[in-house]
């Protein structure tokens, strides 16, 4: 039998909340699947998940129902626009916001049954550096940080990088600058960015571009429709277009190679004290 492909596993994560990172993932996925390719969207803040929201699905189960034994991965998938499935979290469920490590495993376990029909897993991870945000990282093979041009979120992904560096050896990281007014914007926030982390990490930050301050998007977002398929010639629609073609030269990578490397949930709690930069 001809060996699978490696999956491609992208992580979507950022230090705060607000920065529009779940618009971003479902506006990824569909770019991608506009590419051709085969997309699974996992919406991995699991308490507090809303990228069904985004999306205007109304899933009947969801992610719950796996982590409680009662469902499994492949029977909660739901379609969404162009094709892309995804992976509904449940919102307002506190035993989600913290998994075992049994539960994680499973999890990867039953996502690597789904592989033969997917070429890409993206990854909608909480913001901060909770436990699962910090697992979903380190099994990603790439890892894609959202911040806006606001301090608070420019200290924040800061944080989120030093953290998954410092405690977990993670080297490698890409930017991508939404909500920035024009190209000038969105490369000063990489320039802060890397500036911290030159002098006090040894990483790799790649800039991926930015997302435009765009009126379709809230637009998008109250039709609960991606900016990508509602308005497809929009700047910000033409931007995740271009995101979506870097995303394509990532190389393969395989989480099964991570699964033993992720945090306790007692040494997350140590790290909570270490947001800000030196």
């Amino acid at each position: 039998m001809a060996k699978k492909a490696p999956l491609k596993v992208i992580t979507i994560s950022s230090g705060k909340g607000g920065v529009g990172k779940t618009n971003v993932s479902a506006n990824l996925a569909v770019s991608l699947a506009k590419t051709g390719k085969r997309v699974i969207l996992l919406d991995a803040d699991l308490g507090l998940g809303n990228l069904d929201v985004i999306l205007g699905l109304s899933p009947k189960y969801n992610f719950a129902h796996v982590v409680r034994g009662e469902m499994d991965l492949e029977d909660i998938v739901v379609e969404g626009p162009m094709g892309i499935k995804i992976i509904p979290a449940a919102s307002g469920i506190q035993e989600l916001t913290n998994l075992t490590a049994a539960q994680k495993v499973n999890l990867f376990t039953q996502v690597e049954a789904l592989h033969g029909g997917i070429d890409m897993l993206l990854i909608d991870t909480g913001a901060g550096i909770s436990n699962n945000v910090l697992f979903f990282n380190l099994v990603a093979g790439d890892k894609i940080i959202v911040a806006c041009p606001e301090p608070t979120s420019i200290v924040d992904a800061y944080a989120l990088m030093k953290v998954l560096h410092l405690k977990y050896g993670e080297k490698r990281f890409n930017l991508l600058v939404n909500m920035a007014e024009n190209g000038g914007e969105g490369l000063e926030v990489y320039k802060n960015l890397t500036a911290v982390a030159d002098k006090y990490l040894n990483i790799s930050l790649d800039y991926l571009g930015y997302v435009p301050r765009d009126k379709k998007i809230p637009l998008s977002v109250r039709a609960q429709k991606p900016v990508s398929v509602l308005y497809p010639e929009s700047e910000a629609a033409k931007s995740f277009m271009k995101l979506a073609r870097v995303v394509n030269n990532f190389p393969p990578s395989d989480f099964n190679d991570n699964l033993h490397i992720f945090p306790t949930e007692e040494e997350t709690e140590g790290l909570i004290g270490e947001q800000k930069p030196h």
